[in-house]
């Protein structure tokens, strides 16, 4: 008999199929206009090639463990084989190693890893109880922001009182489809991106609001070095932009509205602050160069005619300016944020229906598509007694320089001693960058534990290993601020092997530690979802009067809604009256000049909307060299499924493919198809070449997310591209990672190519097969 079991991920909503303990079949959402078809690659979770199905513990690591010489054990780290534990024997080994790290050296020197992406379920969101467990025994190093979005946040907090309009609170899509005349996406506003968000989603509704948009003939400017950056149903201008240059066409265009007397004087009076030091930067007056059409031309690759029209059109038109998070993962990324708000601040139109600026539509399903202004349910992780931390994308800086000086939002810390590293619900080695210079300073922490379901190169290169559950195995709740649905989870089938939900690890050794009553306060798995959901449904009563059902009717079901707003217009109380509606910023206005940088003289983050050419970029490349775009894959999340039969097929030859224009390709005499090798002064990886005409030249895109495989040369196996990009901050400011910020070299393959996957599940053989 087939059981139907209401069940969430990053990809949506959606019932599974089970009968005799085995998934059968995966349906969408029947509320969902657009259901992201990886759904139907979850029943890949529960197979076991790749799983952790027991608790291991590396021999070496053992047998120092037990003669108490830790330190420097880690120069051998992920060399010898594992050996596997009964459960009781790792918990008293993390519980030991917990106790020794605080009594010797501090909370500090703990870092508690991860932002649990492979967490979709609230209740078991692996870092929340991990963090929530240390809490009690007096706190860790965390990380602040993501490597999804760092540098925008940062300077969006200071220049407009909070980060909300890149967290979804922006302008509604709805209000843009319906108000707009004239949009310019820089990056992109794409399907393929938004068929995710973290915390699971409800339903996906950017198709639905792109309709709208061409129905209403709404004019389309693409500014990115990918055409499939929109869909080619939209029928947008494409301008395929110079990557990291956005900066220069926002100030290119706010200078040609300026000279040409066209700037709303008014709108930057009553609003902004600091404007004078903006508007003198694009006249010329402080460093002799005009900022405007032919200037940005230069730097940008579009032509200033084109750039002149789009200045006029911006503000004789209701015009929006959206700009995807992938634009400030970049060197400098800080400035194309602050320049967008810029120029839209010179137009005069923040406020207004349509109108303005907003970041990150469609880099997440629910950024601007639903306004959810509910409680979301979460799972508390306490009170954090001590206050270490990192800007998220340093960890290698963390471990190269213990009591090392680092700077964030203008201020100055200082780098902890880290001894224990606990990594619970994520994949460093998808998402750091240059993934060598990580794997060299991973050896240097006395004992790293990782707690996942699967085998992933972090798993390769733990010492103690605790295998978690999949969301498949066990019972949670899904949803969050971006969110239109809250959504039962259930339980699908039974844990594989050993492993445990990661609520039910953190339990086991706050027991050990003495805390398990504090970390549970006396609830159970369905007692923490039943008290997560009624506080959701009791502040949507309290709040907006919205009938929720009862927990037993929303767990059969599957969903209940949540509070929404509709067509929401950005800052449009504080456009009515900036004194009476303040914001949270140095002079309570949209700040356009800045009086702390000013103060702080940060040379990569000056003190108003500044083009600082990146470390690497076309402008300054060789002849042969190409700008890097590693994007997010069509097929899966990350590294997620990555071995799943949806992300496999956007892969050719079993790697990665590697996007690049047509003449490209003739100059370094490679066809479609054939097998190549992308090299920079980090790294190099092979992949397959694909020929398109959607491509800018002189650009590479290759996904991210393939699964960390060092071949014998030392050349990365499967194409992940983080073996090549350069792992700097954004800015002083900021400390966000620098992805996108990558110049690298291509050549043709002769011969064959190790294969990729059988490669890794060849080393996986050695390691696991002591007992």
């Amino acid at each position: 008999m087939i059981r139907r079991v209401p069940h969430a991920s990053h990809w949506g909503s959606y019932t599974v199929l089970v009968e005799d303990n085995q998934i059968v079949g995966v349906e969408p959402l029947e509320i969902d206009p657009d259901p992201s078809p990886i759904i139907h690659s979850v029943a890949d979770w529960v197979k076991p090639e790749r799983r952790v199905l027991r608790p291991m513990v590396r021999e070496g690591w053992l047998r120092a463990h037990e003669k108490g010489v830790l330190e420097g054990r880690g120069a051998g780290r992920g060399e010898d084989r594992f050996l596997a534990l009964p459960w009781d024997e790792a918990e008293e080994l993390v519980a030991g190693e917990i106790r020794r790290v605080i009594d010797t050296h501090g909370n500090d020197s703990i870092f508690a890893g991860s932002y649990g992406w492979t967490s979709s379920g609230r209740f078991h969101h692996a870092p929340s109880n991990l963090k929530r467990m240390l809490n009690l025994v007096g706190g860790y190093t965390g990380h602040v922001d993501t490597y999804s979005i760092a540098a925008g946040p940062v300077i969006l907090r200071h220049t407009l009182g909070s980060d909300a309009a890149c967290g979804g609170y922006a302008n509604s899509l709805d209000s843009i489809a319906e108000h707009t005349k004239t949009l310019v996406v820089f990056g992109a506003l794409t399907p393929r991106t938004a068929q995710i968000e973290a915390g699971g989603l409800g339903t996906h509704k950017l198709e639905t609001h792109l309709r709208r948009i061409v129905e209403r003939g709404v004019k389309v400017i693409l500014i990115s070095p990918a055409r499939d950056d929109l869909p080619h149903w939209v029928n947008a201008d494409w301008w395929p932009i110079r990557p990291n240059t956005d900066t220069a066409l926002c100030l290119g265009l706010a200078g040609e509205i300026l000279a040409a007397g066209r700037h709303d004087a008014d709108f930057l009076n009553r609003c902004t602050s600091g404007a004078d030091s903006y508007l003198s930067y694009l006249r010329g007056e402080s460093d002799g160069q005009v900022k405007n059409a032919r200037w940005a031309a230069e730097i940008t690759g579009i032509g200033p005619g084109r750039i002149a029209a789009l200045a006029r059109a911006m503000v004789d038109t209701r015009s929006m300016i959206t700009m995807s998070w992938s634009l400030q993962r970049a060197h400098h990324g800080e400035q194309p944020y602050w320049a967008a708000l810029g120029l839209a601040s010179v137009i005069g139109q923040i406020g207004l229906p349509g109108g303005g600026v907003g970041y990150g539509y469609s880099s997440l399903g629910g950024v601007g598509t639903h306004l959810n202004i509910g409680k979301s349910p979460a799972f508390s992780h306490g009170h954090k007694p001590n206050k270490a931390f990192i800007p998220v994308a340093r960890i290698t800086d963390l471990l190269e320089n213990p009591g090392g000086k680092f700077t964030y939002e203008g201020e100055e810390y200082t780098y902890p001693d880290t001894r224990l590293v606990w990594w619970a619900g994520g994949n460093p080695y998808h998402h750091h960058q240059d993934l060598n210079r990580l794997d060299a300073a991973w050896k240097r922490p006395e004992t790293i534990i990782v707690q996942d379901p699967m085998f992933t190169a972090t798993v390769r290169r733990g010492d103690i290993i605790l295998p978690a559950t999949t969301s498949l195995e066990r019972n949670d709740i899904g949803g969050n601020r971006r969110s239109d649905l809250v959504v039962a989870m259930g339980k699908c089938v039974e844990p594989l092997g050993e492993a445990r939900s990661d609520h039910e690890i953190a339990r086991a050794i706050a027991a050990r530690l003495g805390v398990e009553e504090a970390f549970t306060e006396g609830r159970d798995e369905m007692g923490w979802i039943r008290h997560m959901y009624e506080g959701t449904r009791a502040d949507a009563k309290a709040r907006f009067g919205q009938e929720m059902p009862a927990f037993e009717e929303f767990w059969a079901k599957g969903w209940a809604q949540m509070p929404v707003k509709q067509m929401h217009s950005y800052l449009a109380g504080f456009r009515e009256d900036p004194e009476a509606n303040r914001l949270e910023t140095e002079s309570g206005k949209i700040v356009l000049g800045s009086q702390m940088l000013a103060e702080r003289q940060y040379a990569d983050c000056p003190a108003h909307p500044t083009w600082l050419p990146p470390l690497e970029w076309l402008g300054e490349a060789a002849e042969d060299e190409l700008h890097l775009i590693s994007n997010q894959p069509l097929g899966r999340l990350h590294s997620q499924l990555e071995t799943a039969d949806y992300s496999r097929s956007e892969k050719r030859h079993g790697r990665e493919q590697a996007r690049m224009h047509p003449d490209e390709a003739k100059k370094r005499g490679i066809a479609d198809g054939n097998a190549v090798k992308i090299s920079s002064s980090r790294g190099a990886c092979y992949a397959t070449a694909t020929l398109t005409p959607s491509v800018a030249r002189g650009v590479l895109v290759l996904p991210t997310g393939s699964w960390f495989t060092p071949g014998p040369d030392g050349v990365e196996l499967s194409g992940n591209p983080n073996v090549l990009t350069p792992d700097i901050p954004t800015s002083a400011l900021g400390q966000g990672c620098s992805a996108h910020t990558c110049l690298v070299r291509v050549e043709k393959v002769a011969g064959e190519l190790p294969d990729s996957d059988a490669v890794y599940m060849g080393s996986l053989q050695a390691p696991m097969a002591a007992e």
